[in-house]
This record gives C-alpha cells, structure tokens and sequence, in this order.
C-alpha cells in the first residue's frame, strides 16, 4: 500500500477544492489504514477489508478518477437491525468496505474544515473530545446550582435527518460542488433489504464513518441556538442535557426548543423520554449524580440493569466451557465497564454487581458439578465436613438459590475464583481510582 504515496500531487487549496483534497493517495491510503484498522462486517458486495487492500493496489487510479469525473457510484448500504437497551430496534446500515473508505477519506478532509467552530460544549465523535468530559461538565452544572435539568432524547435521530437541510448547513462551509453531489450520493443510495433496494428521502443510517460528523453539522444550529440564549449545556451526538435553576425555567425551555427542532431542524423530540426533572433523577450518558450541593458521580441504575442483560448470552454460552475459560473472557467485559464508569464517585453500583457476579460464577460452579454424588464429593474435597456436603447437595433447592448459599460461598472462596481470573469490579475500580489520583 506504501506505493500509493508515489501518485501525491499538490492539488490545491482544501477549503476550496475538497474532493480533490480527498483524493489525494496519502489521504486514502490513511483512510484506509482507519477502515483496515476499524474492520467490520463486509457490505453488500461482500468484499472483505483484505480483499480491499488488493483491489486498491492496482485500482487506486481508477477510483481517484471515477471520484473526480462524478462517475463513482455508493452502493445501498446493508441493512441491519440491533436490540436498543430501551426496547425497540435500532436500524443500522453496513456499507461496502470500498464505500467506507471514501466516506472516511471525506470525513478525514471534512473534519478540520467543520471541528474548530463546533460549540465546546458538543462532545460527541469528535477529536479530542468525549463521554467522560461532557459527564464532568454536566456536574459542574449542577454544582453551580443549575439543579434542574432538561433532558431532550430526538425520535429516531438517524433516521429522520432532512437531507435537504442537511446539506444546506455541510454548503455554508463547503463549497465544492463535486463534493456536495457526492456526500448527497451517500445520503441516497438505498438500503438494501431481504434482497430489495429501499430509497432513503431522509435520514442518515448508522454505521458509516461520516453519519457522526454530519449529524453534528446539523446539530450545531442547536448549539447555537443554545449559546445565544446563554443556557448550561451538554450535548452528545443526538442527547441533549440543559441546566436550569427552576422547574420553570426548565418547563419554559422544553417547550421552545422544541419548537426550534421541530420547526428549524424538522427533527422530532421524543415525549416518552424526554422530560425536565433533577439531575439525581435522571442519567446522562450512563451516569448519574447525588443530591449533594457538592454532587458526586454514580452508575445510573439503568446501566446496572444493562449488564445484566448484556451478560444474559454470555452466561448460557459458558455452560459448555470451563470456569477458567469463562472468567478469563467475562475480565475484559468488566474492565471495559468499569474504564467507562471511572468518574463515579459512589461505589455501591460496583459493590452490588460485584456481589451478582461471583453469585452467578458459583451457579456455573453448581450447574457444572451437575448430580448429587459430584457435588459431594465437590463439597468434601473442598473442606466442608462429610454430613453438611451431604446435606447441601441433596436439599432440593434450585441453582440459583444454592448459589447464594453458605455452602458455596465456603466451597467457593473469592481467593478461589482469582485463582481462576476472576477480576473484581469493586477492586478494579479502586485500583483504577487509586491510579489516577
């Protein structure tokens, strides 16, 4: 792929001239470095990312030049339905591996142009910026006294884009016709389902590398909006937190920008769940915070709920593997939980699911060991007086009450489930803590 550098021209200006600043070998040999390295499902065509590779070492002329002349087509992108935490699904779209790659180089070339005049207080998908730093800004919100906060969730965000306002925002800066007609392309080329083509009038499905920086070009008219009026906010990708003082404060800015979306942006304000309550009450992104004047970071209790179910599958699929196999893959489940929850300032979350996960550890422990002269002789071997194990492995009780049982929690010992790779949550996250100061 080095050999693609051999073609960089000096193409003129990147404000003015960006499909040609798109083309640039060195710009889609990094775009492809990204795709390469982000990987992903093949899309319709079924072309992998390797096979990329080698389509691009002696195709790389031809697809620099079918960008160029307008001749490059965007394929309908796969469609793909995923369960949302809330209930309900949320529409995905796959895209070729090549259609990934263009998208990418755009988004490399669009980035610098549209990034440094977006809001500071827009922290989705952009560089430098992130889920932890707009939790941090909503505490301090709070702890200035902005204790009521407007929580705005957009109806099917996504999929609702307007395309012709869309544009009109990505044309203020860009001036590009080519690239204006080809990100327009992206906008239109279809979903394709149980074998059918569906075209797409609006909405920009998830899943390509340029959706988040275009819902945030469209998006930025609410930022605006909101910095003129002077208001305390947060906003992530489609999630939209503002801190007020008073309920009516709150009640009063719900109804006008709500207003300001529906009649500016032609987007839609979910009722369900949106709402102006207090910020203990409600999450942003996964967090929640304390009464205190001085609030303090916890888990949302919809989150604990979520790995819950999040682990449903994982547990049916360890019933055939040892405990080692099983602990040794759920370690990197619970530090990516608990990297993402590191703000929080509460433990109990971790404590509690600490507390259900060596439960469910001890069911696999019981279900494993499966009839009764097993688990006696498990009992025995592990320091439990003869009588006691004979006691316990014949009580009649189901699975999951034995899990909790003394004589599991002593058949079991913590230092046995280590032994094995069981990592703490409770533990992670103090080291963690600790770590960072």
């Amino acid at each position: 792929m080095e050999q693609l550098l051999l073609f960089e021209e000096d193409l003129g200006d990147q404000g003015l001239f960006v499909l040609e600043e798109v083309v640039r070998p060195s710009n889609l040999l990094n775009a492809y470095k990204r795709v390469k390295r982000n990987d992903g499902a093949p899309g319709p065509d079924g072309m992998t990312i390797k096979e990329l590779g080698v389509f691009l070492t002696s195709n790389m002329e031809k697809l620099r030049t079918s960008l160029l002349s307008e001749s490059y087509q965007p394929q309908p992108v796969r469609k793909k339905e995923i369960s949302k935490p809330g209930g309900g699904k949320r529409k995905l779209g796959i895209p070729s591996v090549l259609d990934r790659l263009v998208q990418q180089a755009l988004l490399q070339v669009l980035t610098p142009i549209f990034d440094p005049a977006f809001s500071e207080r827009s922290y989705g998908f952009r560089p430098g910026r992130g889920t932890q730093d707009a939790v941090l800004q909503a505490r301090e919100y709070v702890a200035q006294g902005n204790r009521w906060v407007v929580d705005i969730d957009l109806s099917k965000f996504f999929d609702r884009v307007n395309h012709d306002i869309l544009m009109s925002r990505v044309a203020r800066k860009v001036k590009d016709k080519k690239a204006l007609r080809l990100i327009r392309q992206f906008l239109k080329a279809g979903i394709l389902a149980d074998g059918l083509v569906e075209a797409t009038e609006e909405g920009t499905p998830q899943g390509g590398p340029l959706s988040p920086l275009l819902s945030n070009i469209l998006l930025d008219d609410l930022d605006k909006e909101l910095e003129r009026r002077g208001h305390c906010f947060c906003r992530y990708a489609d999630d939209a937190n503002i801190y007020v003082r008073t309920k009516r404060a709150g009640d009063r800015v719900m109804q006008s920008v709500t207003n300001f979306l529906t009649k500016r942006l032609k987007l839609q304000v979910n009722q369900d769940k949106s709402a102006v309550g207090r910020p203990w009450k409600r999450q942003f992104l996964g967090y929640s915070m304390t009464s205190a004047r001085t609030p303090k970071l916890r888990v949302s209790p919809d989150r604990e709920k979520r790995l819950k179910k999040k682990l449903r599958p994982f547990w049916r699929a360890s019933r055939g593997r040892s405990i080692s196999d099983t602990l040794h893959r759920l370690a990197s489940t619970v530090r990516g939980w608990v990297d993402y929850f590191k703000l929080c300032d509460v433990k109990a979350a971790f404590d509690r699911l600490d507390g259900w996960l060596k439960r469910r550890i001890r069911l696999l422990f019981w279900r494993h060991w499966k009839r009764y002269k097993t688990r006696l002789k498990e009992m025995v071997k592990r320091g439990i007086s003869y009588e006691r194990a004979k006691r316990s492995a014949g009580n009649g009780r189901g699975p999951w009450w034995n899990s909790k049982a003394s004589h599991m929690n002593q058949a079991v010992p913590i230092r046995e489930l280590r032994r094995l790779g069981y990592v703490s949550l409770l533990e992670e996250f103090q080291r963690l803590k600790c770590s960072t100061g």
